[in-house]
């Protein structure tokens, strides 16, 4: 089921897909959007009900004039509001995972768990591929055609318009999050109290083995890091083994 709600007078969707399972926020990452974590939510379900947020920019979510770090958590803390939950485990991957911590170490009586897949506390990001890619392309066929070995992890946002294909995202609004994303967040991410999962692809571009053991260290054995035969993607390329740690750890006692 698709629902919207208001944060900063503009419309975000999300979609909730069902069951009478507990609430999970799911939070994707830059050229995706909440779709990516259906084939998640069939495998979490019936215990779990994922909960997954088109954030700013992305999918069916009005587009917004800013993509800072606090506008990202602000829209967190309107979208629990909206659901009207007591704490809940969220789940981010890649900019959804750094939104995810940043809004638990923020928030923590709204998060009760802390799933981060694939992404570091401290990211320097690089746009060169968001400027690389296509605008537009005659047919879906074109432009899955034009992505290469990409197009299996951005098909969830292709559009058809009136008369081409594109994506549910514009190229400047990524390259603006992107840029915003970068830093070093290690405040937040030591600033999380809640039980966490960190999940990282042995093959990412992104997280590296080491940075990973540094941030489980500094939280103090308050973090299990799990590392799966991945890429960044860690929930596509690895879809079952994933579904099987982040069930494995939900179910673990608090």
């Amino acid at each position: 089921m698709r629902g919207y709600f208001t944060a900063d007078e503009r419309r975000l969707s999300y979609l909730d897909f069902g069951g009478p399972g507990e609430p999970l926020v799911a939070l994707h990452g830059h050229y995706n959007e909440a779709s990516a974590f259906a084939p998640l939510a069939r495998a979490l379900a019936p215990r779990w009900r994922v909960v997954a947020l088109d954030q700013r920019g992305h999918g069916e979510s009005d587009p917004a004039p800013r993509y800072g770090r606090d506008d990202y958590t602000a829209d967190l803390l309107a979208f629990h509001r909206h659901l009207g939950t007591g704490p809940v485990p969220v789940l981010g991957h890649s900019l959804g995972g750094v939104n995810a911590y940043q809004f638990a170490g923020r928030h923590p009586d709204r998060v009760a768990r802390l799933i981060v897949e694939d992404i570091g506390a401290v990211v320097d990001c690089d746009w060169s591929f968001t400027t690389r890619l296509p605008v537009t392309a005659p047919t879906r066929r074109a432009l899955a055609e034009a992505l290469g070995a990409a197009a299996p992890y951005l098909e969830c946002s292709f559009r058809q318009r009136e008369r081409d294909w594109g994506f549910s995202f514009r190229t400047e609004d990524t390259v603006a999050s992107q840029k915003a994303l970068n830093g070093d967040h290690w405040a937040d991410w030591t600033a999380v109290a809640c039980p966490t999962l960190l999940v990282r692809g042995t093959r990412s571009d992104e997280l590296t083995a080491g940075h990973a053991r540094d941030m489980t260290a500094r939280r103090g054995g308050r973090v299990r890091l799990v590392e799966l035969a991945a890429g960044h993607v860690v929930h596509h390329d690895a879809a079952e083994p994933f579904a099987a740690e982040v069930a494995a750890f939900l179910a673990e006692p608090a």
